[in-house]
């Protein structure tokens, strides 16, 4: 009886220091949560293990009080991690070779690789049971912007095929990331470009169909990457290593978990959607096999992406590997599993 008093006393002590310094206990002792601030380029069911991370508690477990922001487009996630607004960013891993080149002294270095395909599909008005990239020649396709990896990767696809970019389909790049499903139900273009879960309600009102998935096209890139200012993972290197240590456990959840169960626990950051509808979105994904079973941004993975860049010709300079890429961490991380 006075053990188990003992044990529940033992049990109030620990959620009490918890409460009261507003951090997590380890060994008996209270430790301070790290408030970190993460931008990330878009909020999507494409990076789902981040979410996974989120809802499980792995920050938490790590001593991160994680406020997530969306940057709604590269170029801002980016600026906001420059400017200090934002401790980590994650986007698209060509924003920092970007930045890189424009001489920042304090430059971008990614240092954890989330996603390895493209996450975008190509919409067509009709259900094409065969289809073939040579039915986009003539065609007026809504694109993205220009520089922007959803947008080199539909033309590094097109130039595999056989396609110019340029003169042989009409692409067009004056829609605002995120309004071009409204414009295609709307009537403009014959096909287009979408993220989920924008393919997925075009599909559900029936105003296109998703035709070709450009993340099995393209093959693996390097497609999103998390990153921070050079100074900061100088200054903070115990922080990106247990924001890494996070991150991993929810890789490894969403790698031996089924798209039901990811559905199910991420469901919280996506209620304006359906159960059915947000599980059939994590299934299209985890059958291209989306994401990375551990956080390591390789070598030929960045090389891919700089032939990527130089074939979009927005590359001007070469650009050092080791310089913008840093593995330590996940190298670290990808040991505990």
């Amino acid at each position: 009886m006075l053990k188990r008093l003992f044990a529940f006393l033992m049990v109030v002590c620990v959620i009490v220091c918890a409460a009261g310094c507003g951090g997590k206990v380890r060994s008996g002792q209270c430790e301070k949560m790290t408030k970190v601030i993460l931008n990330e380029v878009a909020h999507s069911c494409f990076y789902a293990p981040l979410y996974v991370s989120m809802e499980q508690g792995y920050f938490e477990g790590e001593g991160i009080q994680l406020e997530l922001v969306t940057g709604f487009g590269g170029d801002k996630t980016m600026t906001a991690v420059l400017s200090g607004e934002a401790d980590i960013g994650f986007m698209g891993s060509e924003a920092s070779i970007y930045a890189y080149q424009e001489g920042a002294g304090d430059y971008v270095v990614n240092f954890a690789q989330l996603t390895q395909r493209a996450g975008n599909f190509l919409v067509a008005r009709n259900p094409i049971d065969e289809f073939e990239w040579e039915m986009l020649r003539g065609k007026k396709v809504l694109g993205g912007r220009a520089g922007g990896m959803p947008e080199m990767i539909f033309e590094f696809i097109l130039e595999k095929e056989g396609i110019h970019p340029k003169t042989d389909v009409e692409i067009d790049q004056s829609i605002d990331f995120g309004s071009t499903a409204a414009a295609f139900s709307g009537g403009q273009g014959d096909y287009t470009i979408e993220f989920e879960p924008h393919a997925t309600m075009l599909e559900q009102k029936k105003d296109g169909y998703v035709v070709a998935s450009l993340g099995e096209d393209s093959g693996y890139v390097p497609y999103t990457a998390f990153s921070a200012k050079k100074s900061y993972i100088e200054e903070h290197p115990d922080i990106i290593q247990s924001f890494v240590n996070a991150l991993q456990q929810g890789i490894y959840f969403v790698d031996t978990n089924s798209p039901e169960e990811i559905a199910k626990v991420i469901a919280p950051q996506f209620q304006e959607m359906d159960a059915d509808t947000l599980t059939s979105i994590v299934e299209r994904y985890y059958k291209q096999d989306t994401w990375k079973d551990n956080l390591v941004f390789e070598e030929q993975s960045f090389d891919l992406l700089i032939n990527i860049l130089e074939d979009a010709g927005v590359l001007n300079t070469p650009v050092p590997y080791r310089e913008l890429i840093n593995t330590e961490f996940a190298e670290r991380a990808k040991s505990l599993f």
